[in-house]
């Protein structure tokens, strides 16, 4: 399949319709509901879903070189850093609540799975190839931003220092984040013979869940209609120029490692990328007070295309002029 027919697939696909029609039967006001023990157990089956293939994909890692084991260091804390850049735009351009614009900031930080998908194939159009450890690299860079996140949502303004909490408090108090670390660790631990022993559970029915769990938020997101006003035009740029300040520190970071154009573009594109499955299965849990009709939209309707339409070529048109 060439790029142009995995972009229509990658937008068209049964998860993100699921999302579209749940909202739509939200919006007709049927009487279709699911139970929050039903929601509670899609959400925690995508945060042990994702967490151990990662762990997985980086015991995959059979060489590890000086480049990668700095490559690998430099992603973990620009996902951790991405959200405090993030929420600085947001606290100085909207007026979101601190706890929406901290679930927010933590999807800017995390990776979308299926850009990087679509990103892969249009470098296959080109001729070109990447490196296969950034695969291993997009797994470790899914579950720092939460933490980011929910230090974000914890700590006020108005809080003395002694009172702040820090990012280790904040991994240590939220059993959805140890979760997704255990369960990256036991990926790691048992590799793939392992993950042949679950495969069953987390691999077959994994986008069936996934459809689920989007058609839940689909209707979260229309009984939460009154929070669109907050979808200001601030807000809405917000979507369009994170993924460029992202897109950016991946381009600094691959140009002093020496990273071929292949290989750059993809990690610009895990780095201006926005999660719409791991970071909000996360933040129903741990930020309930924020707003899912603000942040879900904002990553899958917004981010989500300008990435796969627009932004994947201009990162490749600008690592072949940097990095070629």
């Amino acid at each position: 399949m060439d790029f142009f027919g995995l972009l229509t697939q990658s937008l068209v696909s049964p998860a993100i319709l699921f999302f579209l029609f749940g909202t739509l039967i939200g919006l007709l006001k049927t009487d279709l509901q699911i139970p929050k023990s039903i929601s509670k157990f899609l959400s925690l089956y995508l945060i042990i879903a994702i967490g151990f293939k990662g762990g997985v994909a980086l015991a995959s890692l059979s060489v590890l070189t000086l480049q990668i084991a700095l490559l690998f260091l430099i992603s973990i804390v620009l996902s951790l850093l991405l959200p405090f850049i993030a929420y600085f735009f947001l606290s100085r351009t909207t007026k979101l609540d601190r706890a929406t614009a901290a679930a927010l900031a933590a999807h800017y930080g995390s990776v979308s799975i299926i850009t990087f998908i679509t990103a892969g194939s249009f470098l296959k159009a080109e001729g070109l190839s990447y490196a296969g450890y950034l695969v291993a690299i997009l797994a470790v860079m899914e579950a720092p931003a939460i933490l980011s996140g929910i230090y974000l949502a914890r700590t006020t303004n108005h809080q003395t220092s002694e009172q702040k909490i820090s990012l280790i408090s904040a991994f240590r108090t939220n059993g959805c984040l140890l979760l997704l670390f255990c369960s990256f660790f036991i990926g790691w631990l048992t590799g793939e013979p392992g993950f042949l022993k679950i495969k069953g559970f987390f691999d077959t029915p994994f986008q069936g869940i996934l459809c689920l769990f989007l058609l839940d938020m689909g209707l979260l997101v229309a009984n939460q209609l009154e929070y669109l006003k907050d979808f200001t035009w601030s807000l809405l740029l917000f979507g369009l120029y994170m993924p460029l300040v992202g897109a950016s520190l991946g381009l600094l970071t691959s140009y002093a490692l020496g990273l071929d154009v292949g290989t750059g573009t993809m990690f610009m594109v895990l780095c201006s990328s926005a999660s719409y499955i791991a970071v909000p299965a996360a933040m129903r849990l741990a930020i309930t007070q924020a707003k899912a009709a603000i942040y879900l939209p904002m990553a899958l309707a917004i981010t989500f295309p300008f990435n796969v339409i627009c932004g994947i070529p201009l990162y490749y048109g600008i690592a072949l002029l940097i990095l070629g």
